[in-house]
């Protein structure tokens, strides 16, 4: 064994009490799933401007839209956060997130300036949301393989 490989187990057994927590974890995946929660009750609380922002991405008709899209952030949020087929809902998430991303953040379509920088920061992040996904899916299915008998 190296010294290097010797200094990460070292450091990761230090590590491990904390961030191998189960609460730590879950609260990780509240962070994940904050936007998912936040946006949805933003429009309950706002449905016009749901509407409205269902109209400017040409989605109609926009109340069904908007009421799909509440329904869906928020029971997949729920499953994620709860363990009830994670994996699925981490999916789902995911494939929401990488459609809405080149739907609402096309900063390649923009003129050069302030908010095609600014749209094009927020197409990445939302591509690391997607792979964040990927890998609570990733994880909640090899830990199921893991239990089996």
């Amino acid at each position: 064994m190296t010294s290097a490989s010797t200094l990460e187990n070292r450091l990761a057994a230090r590590a491990r009490p904390l961030f191998a927590a189960p609460a730590l974890r879950w609260v990780a995946l509240l962070a994940l799933c904050s936007a998912y929660i936040q946006g949805p009750l933003t429009k309950v609380f706002d449905f016009g401007g749901a509407i409205a922002e269902m109209n400017h991405f040409g989605l109609h008709p926009a109340p069904f839209f908007a009421v799909a899209v509440i329904v869906f952030e928020l029971a997949a949020s729920a499953m994620v956060l709860s363990g009830f087929f994670r994996w699925l809902a981490a999916l789902a998430l995911a494939a929401f997130t990488l459609a809405a991303t080149f739907v609402a953040l096309r900063f390649w379509e923009l003129a050069p300036g302030q908010e095609r920088l600014m749209a094009s920061n927020a197409f990445f992040e939302h591509l690391g949301l997607v792979g964040a996904f990927v890998i609570v899916a990733w994880q909640d299915l090899h830990e199921r393989r893991s239990h089996q008998p």
